[in-house]
């Protein structure tokens, strides 16, 4: 096999990626005749220039669901910060709270009530600091190797730590979502770690970006009937709130930002 790495090949893939489509190395490999390390390497060359996100098997499209976290913490906060005041009034007094890495979550720290005596767990290292900054707010750091995508740690020792709470409510952060294919996940890691911290919690809640809705993740978390309430814009278009509320709990709407 030919496992050069020609720049036409590699520009073909970068051109199929920039038009959202997700490319597969196996199949990339049979089409151009060469083995799965060149394309891997391919990938490997792409993800660094910030081109895609490299998935197991693969690579994804760069999208706003899945750049970075440090890329999307600045992104929409208003609307972020409105689903966050609709997620605090489900909060109860001495809960033990989940708050996954993402930068949704990230907005419900500084709305948490202050004199409600909460423990808050996260795998998340700027929800951990946003944490640390309250000083009326117990801290629990799930601990691992960072993924710098995600933001925080969701390997296997992850698992191993979070399966050990007993969680009172979970806020599960989501890549993608839909009425059919549930909540998703870019990184099976990352899927697998969501998965342990909803069978540890009592409870679970979803904030949803509307622009979830077009987005693509490979790996189902679960489905939306798993999740006790799924928090949504304030503008979601009628017909994907009713499929949602189909396929859901609790779907419940938030007001609009506090800019509009």
């Amino acid at each position: 096999m030919n496992d050069e790495i020609p720049l036409a090949r590699r520009d073909e893939i970068a051109n199929r990626l920039a038009q959202g489509q997700p490319v597969v190395a196996a199949t990339l490999a049979v089409e151009f005749k060469v083995s799965e390390d060149a394309i891997r390497r391919d990938l490997r060359a792409l993800a660094a220039e910030g081109r895609c996100r490299r998935v197991y098997g693969g690579a994804l499209p760069i999208t706003p669901a899945s750049a970075p976290m440090a890329a999307r913490m600045d992104e929409a906060r208003e609307r972020k910060a409105a689903l966050a005041r609709a997620a605090v009034v489900l909060i109860q007094r001495g809960e033990l709270l989940f708050l996954d890495s993402g930068s949704t979550n990230l907005a419900l720290v500084g709305l948490l009530p202050e004199d409600y005596e909460l423990t808050v767990a996260t795998n998340s290292i700027d929800i951990a600091a946003a944490v640390l900054r309250r000083s009326d707010l117990h801290l629990i750091m799930i601990g691992g190797a960072v993924d710098p995508a995600v933001g925080g740690c969701v390997d296997a020792n992850a698992v191993q730590n979070v399966a050990q709470l007993n969680v009172d409510r979970c806020f599960i952060g989501t890549c993608a979502i839909s009425p059919k294919g549930g909540i998703s996940a870019f990184g099976i890691a990352d899927a697998a770690f969501k998965r342990a911290v909803l069978d540890a919690s009592a409870q679970s809640v979803v904030l949803a970006t509307t622009d979830k809705l077009t987005a693509r993740a490979p790996h189902r978390v679960a489905m939306i009937k798993v999740i006790d309430y799924l928090i949504v814009e304030h503008d979601m278009p009628r017909a994907e709130h009713a499929a949602l509320s189909k396929a859901g709990r609790s779907v419940l709407k938030a007001e609009p930002p506090a800019s509009q």
